[in-house]
């Protein structure tokens, strides 16, 4: 018969090397796909991995994809490095971009200083607010943060669209769901002229440097390693359960609540009914390839990023379609989890004691 077993000890250095190993065994499983869509797999790879980083502008955009999935990724790290499986990364990264919208569109008519700093301030305290939802049920009445969370992206997201339907929907779009324009003193600096890219991008970079600082260097982040590893030593050792929870779901929400509103103050320019492509689910694939460490999740987020730019170009010059990518991503982690589990444990193969 089939067992398996715990591995007494596991190796430290394949689970640096499982994500790799897991992007290569991705990379082979689309070279088949590819050549059951009748495409050259080399040539997909190619227009896939390699012209996202071909020029300038191909690099701006893949930046600014980047940006959100790094933001999401960040929080969602802390999240599962305590234990707490958040998958509420794209419900508040919705009510962060509903939240800035609807206070900056006070500001259509004003070149204020203060309008894009407190228009910021609104998207970040409104992704806390949908993440402290979640958060009070679970430590209210025991809810279940899985259900709980998916379940509020919906409702985001449903807000969302009745929002840019309804009170927020531009009276001279004629009849269009989307927002009126944002004035420029609301928008986001762009790094360069040329391109697209943001400063929203170096704030997801620094969100990355601050949580390693926390994680590391803080008797916060040794609380939420111990409260992660093993709940009952954390408790023992006096430290609040409550107060780790609240901290890294609010944390979580205010980056992802921050990744929506740059997304529509930044890229986009005004409130639509699309605001994500499935930016916070794919967080999670980024903070796993990541190994759930905040500067594991800048690589991870620009190899995610690659894909999501390749994966239009790939729709362009090959017409292929655009759901391969979210196939990548699904078999990315399917091969990353696989790869996580052979590492903790083995197969063995056993008589039956009962034959």
């Amino acid at each position: 018969m089939i067992q398996v077993q715990a591995r007494t000890d596991s190796s430290t250095l394949m689970q640096f090397a499982s994500p790799i190993l897991a992007i290569l065994l991705t990379l082979i499983f689309g070279s088949i796909l590819f050549v059951a869509l009748d495409k050259d797999p080399l040539q997909a790879l190619h227009v896939l991995l390699i012209m996202p980083l071909s020029d300038a502008y191909n690099v701006g955009e893949m930046l600014v994809k980047m940006g959100p999935l790094l933001l999401c990724a960040v929080g969602l790290s802390l999240c599962y490095r305590a234990n707490l499986w958040n998958i509420g990364a794209e419900g508040q990264l919705l009510a962060g971009a509903l939240g800035g919208s609807a206070v900056g569109l006070m500001f259509v008519d004003s070149d204020s200083s203060l309008a894009l700093p407190i228009t910021l301030v609104a998207g970040i305290l409104s992704g806390m607010f949908w993440a402290a939802l979640p958060t009070y049920l679970k430590i209210k009445f025991n809810s279940n943060l899985i259900l709980t969370t998916i379940m509020f992206n919906y409702i985001g997201l449903y807000l969302l669209v009745w929002a840019v339907h309804g009170p927020l929907r531009d009276p001279d779009g004629f009849g269009f769901p989307e927002s009126a324009m944002f004035s420029d003193a609301t928008l986001l600096p762009t790094l360069v002229e040329s391109g697209r890219a943001h400063w929203g991008v170096i704030a997801a970079i620094l969100s990355g440097i601050v949580a390693w600082l926390i994680m590391s260097r803080t008797h916060l982040g040794f609380q939420i390693r111990v409260f992660g590893s093993d709940a009952p030593a954390a408790k023992y050792a006096g430290f609040s359960s409550n107060k780790i929870t609240w901290f890294v779901m609010l944390f979580a929400g205010a980056l992802a609540g921050l990744a929506g509103v740059s997304e529509v103050i930044g890229p986009i320019g005004q409130l639509v009914p699309v605001v994500s492509p499935g930016y916070g689910y794919a967080a999670i694939i980024v903070a796993y390839l990541g190994r759930l460490h905040p500067i594991g999740a800048i690589a991870a987020s620009i190899f995610l990023a690659v894909l999501y730019m390749g994966g239009d170009l790939a729709q362009i010059e090959m017409s292929i379609p655009t759901a391969v990518v979210g196939m990548f991503q699904g078999i990315l982690l399917f091969f990353l989890l696989a790869c996580d589990f052979f590492i903790r444990y083995r197969i063995v193969l056993s008589k039956d004691a009962n034959a």
